[in-house]
């Protein structure tokens, strides 16, 4: 098993097997439902540690491992390791609302390929009739242009088989049902009548919310039919229950509410052009997209995605708008990786601009977007005016697709459209690129190297060197999540998540003081320089467990000298963040505080260096 060890370190790091009751993944992501979240909370940091994760993300939902394209290959080794099969249920109270945007976009995900060739087929189309290698009367062109007809008129017979199992209906019951539902007996037929009872005329091709609601009721049902009919009667009697139950109460009752749910998605997505313009809401969109992925809240478009595709044969808005985004993303890193002088960082940068080039843009956001917080920016410009110009020439998709499936914006031979959707796609890389370029680091990190190249070329200036209290990965100030530290009140200086349990003296000196609680120590050089260590964040409600004093307030200490010994698992265990703070408390009085934040592995190198 390729994978054997870093699946074992995630399994042990969430809370064991026993603490997993299900596992599944998108793209980029592990999706753990566990029965205490809070175990893996705790290990959220040594999580982030392993090398192959990019980041975790943690809600009320899940609990999710962020780890990228390999995902699809340790997911199963993970699976084989928990004793777990690919089917298992995720059985967990959720938000209805976040459950449902999770059924969509579950079961939109299996189609999506299907989608996409569609999208790719109209456009190669288009090119033939438009170059006159084909006409769009030739029975060549009909039947290929059929394929389009093909998926949209039976979508509800796809989404039945990727639905099914999720919403505990017998998958071929559930073909059954959505077949049934298309035959020219039911589909469209006016004046139909069940029991004597009048039915509402429904289309039920070209659509997907009548037929996942007769799934759910046919899962409900399924559970109840299970629990009472012997298994000798089973086999013979189950099937033509559910389906005898399911096609009627469909038919009177989730047709009509389907459709009336159909049309408030269309009425909302004409309420949003006609009363905001599309051109506004495909720029926000373009310029916010990085942010909705980064809360979970990507998918909530999908169902107003699908209902424009089933009621106009287009959508104008969104596919449009993540197209151009992804674009820009990609955009905003390669301007990052063209700035970047570092090889670690070229490398990260280079690797996820292609990841988002490639129409996932997880790596960027979780990477490098959350942690240097300016591409945003950067997305937000170019998106937004790649998205602004798009909304202004109406641009349309004809297929739920990515940059791959670009020709299918040609469409019903609309060149302009195609024409208008490449510039947007260029306004938002391009100004995006730019941005990034311009924008780049935060002034801290850029400006220290400077100022110490400056500093070491002058011999008029002193410098004082404050080497690094722990080794572990560094944390610009900005980053720690407490605000006195994070705005520079308390000095200037930076964080060092430990990998390791004893905390160091930085500097020759003198213990100033020392915490009761012994989580935070002041050390003062011979230089008169202030260095305040506080070990953690709100650690000082441990009331000193797990911390233990190495040495005693007054102690003259030389550089290197162990001074507190921290029992970090606890502390994580415990539910606090173990950051390693360390800052300049007179920083005020000196020339320049400049922190290195270029070193990941800072143990006996200079961290801090202070301009007298």
């Amino acid at each position: 098993m390729k994978y054997e060890k870093l699946c074992k370190q995630i399994i042990d790091l969430v809370g064991g097997k026993e603490n997993i009751d299900a596992v599944v993944h998108c793209m980029t992501r592990l999706r753990f439902t566990l029965k205490d979240q809070e175990l893996a909370n705790s290990n959220k940091e040594a999580i982030k540690d392993i090398p192959e994760v990019i980041d975790v993300v943690s809600n009320k939902v899940s609990f999710q491992i962020i780890i990228g394209t390999e995902v699809s290959q340790i997911h199963p080794e993970l699976l084989t390791l928990l004793g777990m099969k690919e089917t298992e249920e995720v059985k967990v109270k959720k938000n209805v609302f976040k459950a449902i945007l999770d059924l969509l976009s579950e079961s939109i995900s299996p189609i999506l390929p299907a989608m996409m060739a569609v999208g790719l087929m109209a456009g190669v189309l288009a090119i033939f009739v438009a170059t006159g290698l084909l006409k769009d009367t030739s029975p060549t062109y009909i039947i290929f242009n059929s394929i389009k007809d093909g998926l949209f008129y039976f979508l509800p017979i796809f989404m039945a088989v990727s639905a099914s199992k999720r919403l505990g209906a017998p998958l071929y019951l559930g073909i059954l049902l959505a077949g049934t539902l298309l035959t020219t007996s039911i589909n469209g037929v006016e004046n139909l009548s069940l029991f004597g009872l009048s039915l509402p005329t429904i289309t039920y091709s070209n659509t997907f919310i009548p037929i996942l609601l007769g799934l759910w009721f046919m899962g409900k049902v399924n559970q109840v039919v299970s629990k009472f009919m012997p298994k000798s009667l089973d086999y013979f009697f189950s099937p033509v229950i559910l389906i005898g139950i399911t096609l009627p109460v469909t038919l009177f009752l989730f047709g009509p509410i389907g459709t009336w749910i159909s049309d408030g998605l269309t009425i909302g997505v004409e309420f949003l052009t006609g009363t905001f313009g599309s051109w506004i809401v495909v720029a926000l969109y373009a310029a916010c997209q990085p942010f909705l992925i980064m809360l979970g809240a990507g998918n909530f478009v999908i169902p107003l995605v699908l209902s424009a595709f089933t009621s106009q044969g287009y959508e104008e808005i969104f596919v449009v708008a993540w197209t151009i985004s992804d674009l820009a993303v990609s955009g905003a890193m390669l301007g990052y990786f063209l700035r970047a002088k570092d090889q670690k960082q070229k490398q990260l940068f280079g690797s996820v601009a292609f990841s988002a080039f490639m129409g996932i843009t997880e790596p960027a956001i979780y990477g490098a977007f959350l942690k240097y917080r300016r591409p945003f920016f950067a997305v937000m410009i170019g998106g937004g005016l790649g998205g602004l110009f798009a909304g202004l020439m109406h641009v349309k998709a004809y297929a739920m697709t990515n940059l791959f499936g670009i020709v299918s914006f040609i469409g019903n031979n609309d060149q302009n459209n195609f024409y208008f959707m490449i510039i947007a796609l260029v306004i938002g890389f391009i100004v995006s690129l730019v941005a990034g370029y311009l924008l780049w680091l935060p002034k801290t990190e850029v400006q220290s190297e400077k100022v110490i190249a400056e500093v070491e070329s002058k011999s008029t200036l002193n410098k004082v060197t404050i080497a690094a209290p722990i080794s572990g990965e560094i944390k610009p100030l900005e980053e720690i999540k407490d605000d006195a530290f994070s705005s520079g009140a308390l000095g200037k200086g930076l964080g060092i998540l430990p990998k390791e349990k004893v905390v160091k003296s930085p500097i020759k000196g003198k213990v100033a003081s020392l915490f009761p609680t012994n989580h935070a120590i002041g050390i003062v050089s011979e230089d008169g320089v202030e260095v305040l260590l506080h070990i953690g964040i709100d650690t000082v409600d441990l009331k000193g467990e797990h911390f233990r004093a190495l040495v005693e307030q007054g102690a003259e200490v030389a550089l290197g000298d162990p001074l507190i010994e921290v029992d970090f698992d606890q502390v994580i265990a415990a539910g606090y963040d173990p950051t390693v703070i360390m800052i300049v408390t007179n920083t005020q009085d000196y020339l320049e505080v400049l922190p290195n934040l270029t070193n990941d592995q800072p143990e006996g190198n200079e961290l801090i260096t202070v301009i007298m």
